[in-house]
């Protein structure tokens, strides 16, 4: 599992051209899920993107996580994460989960996500999405479960 994570001071999303959901400050996390990954891989992800270090405190020294600073999460399922642009100019997504494995891991991902105490928007796996973000920083990472 691989995870892109944006910290943002708000982020929107929009599913088929409708407004879905929003969050103020905190994290647009984007989900890429692999052929390989189980429950193992979603709880070290779910455990990196709560806890990870990436707010400012009051010496403006990246030092709080998510949870400190009672930030907000915005998810969005992926596959093209685990695009191979190694050969050619067409991206090649062999290393993506097929659609139905990807969406028991993503759905388990998010059910996992209910535990924490979190607010937490999510897209709608499968379908066209638009994010509108403000990033903050910018502080872009990749969590990588493997």
């Amino acid at each position: 599992m691989k995870i892109i994570i944006q910290k943002v001071n708000f982020a929107k999303i929009f599913v088929n051209e409708k407004f879905k959901g929003e969050i103020g400050t905190g994290i647009v996390a984007y989900v890429g899920i692999s052929n390989e990954d189980t429950e193992k891989d979603i709880n070290f992800c779910i455990d990196k993107l709560i806890n990870l270090r990436i707010f400012n405190d009051e010496n403006n020294k990246m030092n709080l996580s998510l949870k400190d600073v009672n930030g907000e999460l915005l998810v969005v399922s992926n596959f093209t994460i685990y695009g191979n642009t190694k050969k050619g100019r067409r991206p090649s997504y062999t290393d993506s989960a097929p659609a139905e494995k990807a969406y028991k891991i993503y759905d388990l991902f998010l059910k996992k996500l209910e535990e924490v105490d979190t607010r937490v928007e999510t897209g709608e796996f499968g379908e066209y999405m638009k994010i509108v973000s403000e990033n903050d920083g910018p502080v872009n990472l990749i969590i990588d479960s493997q």
